[in-house]
Protein backbone atom coordinates (compact mmCIF):
# COMPACT_ATOMS: atom_id res chain seq x y z
CA UNK A 1 0.00 0.00 0.00
CA UNK A 2 1.21 3.50 -0.83
CA UNK A 3 1.01 5.68 2.26
CA UNK A 4 -0.44 9.16 1.86
CA UNK A 5 -1.21 9.93 5.50
CA UNK A 6 1.63 8.37 7.47
CA UNK A 7 5.41 8.57 7.25
CA UNK A 8 7.56 5.54 8.12
CA UNK A 9 11.28 5.76 8.78
CA UNK A 10 13.21 2.71 10.00
CA UNK A 11 16.72 3.01 11.37
CA UNK A 12 18.69 0.75 13.71
CA UNK A 13 15.63 -1.52 14.12
CA UNK A 14 13.45 1.40 15.28
CA UNK A 15 10.44 2.22 13.10
CA UNK A 16 9.29 5.82 13.53
CA UNK A 17 5.67 6.07 12.36
CA UNK A 18 4.37 9.63 12.04
CA UNK A 19 0.73 10.41 11.31
CA UNK A 20 1.02 13.21 8.78
CA UNK A 21 -2.31 15.05 8.45
CA UNK A 22 -1.04 18.18 10.13
CA UNK A 23 -3.72 20.52 8.78
CA UNK A 24 -6.40 18.20 10.20
CA UNK A 25 -4.49 17.79 13.48
CA UNK A 26 -3.87 14.19 12.39
CA UNK A 27 -7.53 13.26 12.78
CA UNK A 28 -8.25 9.57 12.20
CA UNK A 29 -10.15 9.03 9.00
CA UNK A 30 -10.65 5.71 7.23
CA UNK A 31 -7.47 6.15 5.17
CA UNK A 32 -5.27 6.78 8.20
CA UNK A 33 -6.67 3.74 10.00
CA UNK A 34 -6.15 1.57 6.90
CA UNK A 35 -2.56 2.76 6.46
CA UNK A 36 -1.67 2.20 10.12
CA UNK A 37 -3.26 -1.24 9.99
CA UNK A 38 -1.27 -2.05 6.85
CA UNK A 39 1.97 -0.96 8.52
CA UNK A 40 1.44 -3.10 11.62
CA UNK A 41 0.32 -6.08 9.53
CA UNK A 42 3.47 -6.01 7.39
CA UNK A 43 5.75 -5.18 10.33
CA UNK A 44 4.45 -8.16 12.34
CA UNK A 45 7.02 -10.59 10.90
CA UNK A 46 9.60 -8.00 9.83
CA UNK A 47 12.74 -8.84 11.80
CA UNK A 48 14.32 -5.53 10.81
CA UNK A 49 11.87 -3.81 13.19
CA UNK A 50 12.53 -4.33 16.88
CA UNK A 51 10.56 -1.40 18.29
CA UNK A 52 7.98 1.09 16.99
CA UNK A 53 7.55 4.74 17.96
CA UNK A 54 4.17 6.22 17.06
CA UNK A 55 3.81 10.02 16.93
CA UNK A 56 2.05 12.82 15.09
CA UNK A 57 3.17 15.69 12.89
CA UNK A 58 2.87 19.28 14.09
CA UNK A 59 0.83 20.25 17.15
CA UNK A 60 -1.15 17.05 17.57
CA UNK A 61 -0.58 13.37 18.21
CA UNK A 62 -4.08 12.50 17.01
CA UNK A 63 -6.85 15.01 17.72
CA UNK A 64 -9.59 12.40 17.45
CA UNK A 65 -11.70 10.86 14.73
CA UNK A 66 -12.60 12.70 11.54
CA UNK A 67 -15.96 14.23 12.52
CA UNK A 68 -16.95 14.86 8.91
CA UNK A 69 -16.78 11.11 8.30
CA UNK A 70 -18.56 10.28 11.56
CA UNK A 71 -21.42 12.59 10.68
CA UNK A 72 -22.18 10.42 7.64
CA UNK A 73 -22.59 7.24 9.71
CA UNK A 74 -25.80 5.39 10.41
CA UNK A 75 -25.91 2.58 12.97
CA UNK A 76 -24.39 -0.05 10.69
CA UNK A 77 -21.62 2.22 9.42
CA UNK A 78 -20.80 3.31 12.97
CA UNK A 79 -20.44 -0.31 14.10
CA UNK A 80 -18.13 -1.03 11.15
CA UNK A 81 -16.04 2.09 11.91
CA UNK A 82 -15.75 1.01 15.55
CA UNK A 83 -14.67 -2.47 14.48
CA UNK A 84 -11.89 -1.04 12.29
CA UNK A 85 -10.66 1.23 15.08
CA UNK A 86 -10.80 -1.57 17.64
CA UNK A 87 -8.93 -3.91 15.31
CA UNK A 88 -6.18 -1.33 14.84
CA UNK A 89 -5.90 -0.76 18.61
CA UNK A 90 -5.71 -4.52 19.15
CA UNK A 91 -3.03 -4.82 16.45
CA UNK A 92 -0.94 -2.23 18.28
CA UNK A 93 -1.58 -3.78 21.69
CA UNK A 94 -0.75 -7.30 20.52
CA UNK A 95 2.15 -6.36 18.23
CA UNK A 96 4.98 -8.76 19.16
CA UNK A 97 7.51 -5.98 19.79
CA UNK A 98 7.21 -2.87 21.99
CA UNK A 99 5.29 0.15 20.72
CA UNK A 100 6.04 3.54 22.28
CA UNK A 101 3.61 6.45 21.90
CA UNK A 102 5.45 9.78 21.71
CA UNK A 103 2.52 12.10 22.39
CA UNK A 104 3.58 15.50 21.13
CA UNK A 105 0.25 17.34 21.36
CA UNK A 106 -3.49 16.64 21.39
CA UNK A 107 -4.39 12.99 22.04
CA UNK A 108 -8.16 13.13 22.03
CA UNK A 109 -10.86 10.54 21.40
CA UNK A 110 -9.42 7.96 19.04
CA UNK A 111 -5.98 9.49 19.55
CA UNK A 112 -6.11 8.84 23.27
CA UNK A 113 -7.42 5.36 22.54
CA UNK A 114 -4.54 4.49 20.20
CA UNK A 115 -2.03 5.91 22.68
CA UNK A 116 -3.53 3.66 25.37
CA UNK A 117 -3.07 0.65 23.08
CA UNK A 118 0.68 1.33 23.01
CA UNK A 119 2.95 -0.31 25.57
CA UNK A 120 4.54 2.89 26.87
CA UNK A 121 3.28 6.49 26.66
CA UNK A 122 5.75 9.37 26.70
CA UNK A 123 4.32 12.88 26.54
CA UNK A 124 5.42 16.40 25.78
CA UNK A 125 4.57 18.97 28.43
CA UNK A 126 2.28 20.48 25.77
CA UNK A 127 0.24 17.31 25.32
CA UNK A 128 -3.46 17.19 26.15
CA UNK A 129 -5.49 14.04 26.72
CA UNK A 130 -9.20 13.38 26.76
CA UNK A 131 -12.21 11.33 25.68
CA UNK A 132 -14.55 14.19 24.71
CA UNK A 133 -17.05 12.09 22.74
CA UNK A 134 -19.98 13.02 25.03
CA UNK A 135 -19.66 16.59 23.73
CA UNK A 136 -20.86 15.18 20.39
CA UNK A 137 -23.53 12.96 21.93
CA UNK A 138 -21.29 9.92 21.42
CA UNK A 139 -19.16 7.52 23.46
CA UNK A 140 -15.62 6.22 22.83
CA UNK A 141 -15.59 3.56 20.15
CA UNK A 142 -11.99 2.32 19.87
CA UNK A 143 -11.67 0.77 23.32
CA UNK A 144 -11.64 3.94 25.42
CA UNK A 145 -14.22 2.80 27.97
CA UNK A 146 -12.15 -0.34 28.58
CA UNK A 147 -8.48 0.66 28.44
CA UNK A 148 -8.89 3.97 30.26
CA UNK A 149 -10.52 2.29 33.27
CA UNK A 150 -7.76 -0.33 33.35
CA UNK A 151 -5.06 2.34 33.29
CA UNK A 152 -6.41 5.02 35.62
CA UNK A 153 -9.15 3.26 37.58
CA UNK A 154 -12.91 3.14 37.22
CA UNK A 155 -13.72 6.42 38.95
CA UNK A 156 -11.21 8.61 37.11
CA UNK A 157 -12.14 6.99 33.79
CA UNK A 158 -15.81 7.76 34.40
CA UNK A 159 -14.97 11.34 35.34
CA UNK A 160 -12.97 11.89 32.14
CA UNK A 161 -15.52 10.22 29.88
CA UNK A 162 -18.68 11.64 31.53
CA UNK A 163 -17.38 15.24 31.57
CA UNK A 164 -15.47 15.17 28.31
CA UNK A 165 -12.89 17.46 29.89
CA UNK A 166 -9.25 17.47 28.78
CA UNK A 167 -6.29 16.98 31.08
CA UNK A 168 -2.72 18.13 30.64
CA UNK A 169 0.36 15.91 30.50
CA UNK A 170 1.27 16.31 34.16
CA UNK A 171 -2.22 15.29 35.31
CA UNK A 172 -2.13 12.39 32.86
CA UNK A 173 1.16 11.34 34.45
CA UNK A 174 -0.23 11.70 37.96
CA UNK A 175 -3.16 9.38 37.28
CA UNK A 176 -1.10 6.80 35.38
CA UNK A 177 -2.26 7.52 31.84
CA UNK A 178 1.24 8.68 30.87
CA UNK A 179 4.52 7.09 31.93
CA UNK A 180 6.91 10.03 31.48
CA UNK A 181 6.65 13.75 30.65
CA UNK A 182 9.37 15.75 28.90
CA UNK A 183 9.91 19.25 27.52
CA UNK A 184 8.69 19.32 23.89
CA UNK A 185 12.17 19.61 22.43
CA UNK A 186 13.32 16.48 24.30
CA UNK A 187 10.37 14.17 23.58
CA UNK A 188 11.60 12.42 20.44
CA UNK A 189 15.15 12.04 21.70
CA UNK A 190 13.82 10.48 24.91
CA UNK A 191 11.57 8.14 22.91
CA UNK A 192 14.54 7.07 20.80
CA UNK A 193 16.66 6.57 23.93
CA UNK A 194 14.00 4.33 25.46
CA UNK A 195 13.65 2.35 22.23
CA UNK A 196 17.42 1.81 22.09
CA UNK A 197 17.49 0.74 25.73
CA UNK A 198 14.74 -1.82 25.10
CA UNK A 199 16.53 -3.06 21.99
CA UNK A 200 19.66 -3.70 24.05
CA UNK A 201 17.77 -6.36 26.02
CA UNK A 202 16.89 -9.91 25.04
CA UNK A 203 14.13 -9.46 22.46
CA UNK A 204 12.50 -12.85 23.09
CA UNK A 205 12.28 -12.06 26.80
CA UNK A 206 10.79 -8.62 26.11
CA UNK A 207 8.20 -10.06 23.72
CA UNK A 208 7.31 -12.85 26.15
CA UNK A 209 6.99 -10.41 29.04
CA UNK A 210 4.68 -8.24 26.93
CA UNK A 211 2.45 -11.21 26.14
CA UNK A 212 2.35 -12.27 29.79
CA UNK A 213 1.32 -8.80 30.96
CA UNK A 214 -1.35 -8.44 28.28
CA UNK A 215 -2.78 -11.93 28.78
CA UNK A 216 -2.72 -11.61 32.55
CA UNK A 217 -4.84 -8.46 32.57
CA UNK A 218 -7.71 -10.34 30.95
CA UNK A 219 -7.85 -13.26 33.40
CA UNK A 220 -7.76 -13.84 37.15
CA UNK A 221 -4.39 -13.62 38.88
CA UNK A 222 -4.01 -17.39 39.28
CA UNK A 223 -4.53 -17.98 35.56
CA UNK A 224 -2.12 -15.14 34.80
CA UNK A 225 0.51 -16.61 37.10
CA UNK A 226 0.04 -20.02 35.48
CA UNK A 227 0.67 -18.45 32.07
CA UNK A 228 3.75 -16.68 33.45
CA UNK A 229 5.04 -19.94 34.98
CA UNK A 230 4.81 -21.76 31.65
CA UNK A 231 6.58 -18.97 29.80
CA UNK A 232 9.22 -18.62 32.52
CA UNK A 233 10.06 -22.25 31.88
CA UNK A 234 9.98 -21.89 28.10
CA UNK A 235 12.37 -18.94 28.15
CA UNK A 236 15.08 -21.21 29.58
CA UNK A 237 15.07 -22.98 26.22
CA UNK A 238 16.35 -19.87 24.45
CA UNK A 239 19.98 -19.17 23.64
CA UNK A 240 19.54 -15.62 24.92
CA UNK A 241 18.73 -16.91 28.40
CA UNK A 242 21.85 -19.08 28.38
CA UNK A 243 23.94 -16.14 27.17
CA UNK A 244 22.41 -13.68 29.63
CA UNK A 245 23.11 -15.79 32.69
CA UNK A 246 26.55 -16.79 31.44
CA UNK A 247 27.47 -13.16 30.80
CA UNK A 248 26.30 -12.20 34.29
CA UNK A 249 28.43 -14.87 35.92
CA UNK A 250 31.41 -13.93 33.76
CA UNK A 251 30.90 -10.22 34.57
CA UNK A 252 30.63 -9.13 30.94
CA UNK A 253 28.00 -7.58 28.69
CA UNK A 254 25.59 -10.08 27.19
CA UNK A 255 25.45 -10.46 23.41
CA UNK A 256 21.85 -11.34 22.66
CA UNK A 257 20.86 -12.86 19.31
CA UNK A 258 17.10 -12.80 19.59
CA UNK A 259 16.87 -16.58 19.76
Amino acid sequence: MEYRNILVKTEDKIALVTINREKALNALNDEVIAELQDFFRHAWNDESIGCVILTGAGKAFIAGADIAELAQCDVQKAVKKSMLGLYLAQSIENFPRPVIAAVNGFALGGGCELAMACDIRLASEKAKFGQPEVNLGLIPGYGGTQRLARLVGRGKAKQMIFTGELIDAHEAHRIGLVDEVYPPEELMNKAMEMARLILSKASVAVATAKECINRGLDVNIQSGCDFEKANFGNIFGTSDAVEGMKAFLEKRKAEFKGK
